[in-house]
């Protein structure tokens, strides 16, 4: 179990799953930049939150509902939960997560997605076996089974992005294609970097040479 200041944002475990360097500059050195993409993801979440709750039937909607889990050690805010009502008259809880872009390859949204329904288990004590992701490129949702492998691989990632915040310590730069969307690509600088680390491994490998 955690304590309050042992907590780390639900957010941090998808920036973890897209790049550990990223992760620690925001979690660790608290550098953050925006550009067009994260500038359009920030303000779909805020229409999100600021829609309010509503009553369709048998679904009730709540938006902007903070989370928390002392078992993970983790905090944050889910875009949307709807309640639909079962058969017995209770309510079951489908978290729906907004996203400005398409559905990525691979699961750095379902991870994010699976740790807010976690979250919501423990504070409801309740099993909520699936949720949502909606994205705003396809205007589509993609429906998420919270199953056995993406519960682990989730708590796996939450184990590990905490180890890497807490060590305090911001991995070395790997250039990759898709560090050219990230907002923070100016301050990261990975191809100059990874050229520098490239140069000093060659000078020191050639001054160890007998």
């Amino acid at each position: 179990m955690f304590d309050d200041d042992d907590l780390i944002m639900i957010s941090a475990l998808q920036h973890y799953c897209f790049c550990p360097r990223q992760c620690a500059l925001i979690h660790v050195e608290q550098v953050w930049s925006e550009n067009r993409l994260t500038a359009e993801g920030r303000l779909m979440h805020e229409r999100a939150h600021e829609e309010g709750g509503e009553s369709r039937g048998d679904v009730r909607i709540a938006r902007a509902v903070m989370l928390r889990s002392f078992r993970l050690g983790l905090i944050g805010m889910a875009d949307v939960v709807e309640f639909h009502r079962l058969k017995d008259g209770r309510w079951q809880p489908f978290p729906v997560e907004y996203k400005h872009g398409k559905p990525k390859a691979d699961d750095c949204d379902k991870v994010q997605l699976c740790a807010q329904a976690i979250c919501l288990e423990e504070m409801m004590n309740v099993k909520i076996p699936g949720g949502a992701l909606f994205y705003g490129k396809t205007r589509r949702r993609l429906d998420v089974a919270f199953d056995e492998n993406l519960r682990l691989e989730t708590e796996s990632i939450v184990q590990q992005t905490h180890e890497l915040i807490s060590s305090g310590r911001t991995p070395p730069p790997v250039y990759e294609k898709r560090c050219e969307s990230c907002s923070l690509l100016e301050g990261c600088l990975p191809k100059k970097m990874q050229k520098k680390r490239s140069v000093k491994a060659y000078l020191s490998r050639m001054l160890s040479d007998p």
